[in-house]
């Protein structure tokens, strides 16, 4: 099993690279696509999944571009409404990769679409969490954003929803899961996020102030 984030500093920006047994996954890509077709290529790997944590406003993705060079199937979460050719995961679907898992795990709060994925390892283990924007290291989400697409949902509601996602869904989990935000230090999606752009999720039940009881 691989794990690579690739990361833009420019942007703040993490995408994830996973690779095993010939099985490539890659989580929120960014509009360049080339980069991610000559790794798979490199490891005489074909990418079979693009995961997207939910819908972004700060970047554009290249997930459809990617989709149609290279056959993979776009997986968003529940309540997504895309108007292109994707997959919609329902809460604790498991997709097989190589000799690893991935588990959606529906986490609205930031969008109601937000979805963090698990990953087991070859072992069954719950290995890491790639979290997208609903838990950055030091911060979590903005719940303000998606009221402008849906009046409906006031930032008090997302932030209902934030809060259960955070404590229902994450928090129950290992301590010594590997997180993987979207985004780092520099990014408008949080307001005290880390210059670090991975930690265990033990010490952020520490050390974020958001999960504090």
């Amino acid at each position: 099993m691989k794990i690579e984030q690739i990361y833009t500093g420019c942007l703040a920006q993490g995408a994830y690279y996973i690779e095993s047994n010939g099985e490539v996954a890659i989580i929120d890509p960014l509009r360049e696509t080339q980069s991610y077709i000559d790794q798979a290529t490199k490891d005489n790997a074909k990418i079979k999944y693009i995961f997207e944590t939910h819908f972004h406003a700060d970047f554009v993705s290249g997930h459809v571009d990617l989709a149609q060079k290279t056959g993979a199937t776009i997986i968003y979460g529940p309540t997504a409404e895309p108007n292109f050719d994707t997959h919609i995961a329902t809460d604790g679907e498991v997709f097989s990769l190589g000799n690893i898992t991935i588990t959606a795990l529906h986490t609205p709060g930031h969008t109601m679409e937000s979805t963090t994925y698990l990953l087991k390892d070859e072992n069954g283990k719950d290995y890491a969490i790639f979290t997208g924007d609903t838990l950055f290291i030091g911060d979590v989400g903005r719940p303000d954003l998606a009221q402008k697409l849906n009046t409906d949902l006031t930032q008090e509601k997302l932030a209902g929803y934030l809060f259960d996602s955070l404590r229902n869904k994450i928090m129950p989990l290992a301590n010594d899961i590997i997180v993987y935000p979207a985004h780092g230090a520099g990014s408008a999606c949080g307001k005290n996020m880390s210059k670090e752009t991975f930690d265990s999720l033990g010490h952020q039940k520490e050390v974020n102030y958001a999960l504090n009881p």
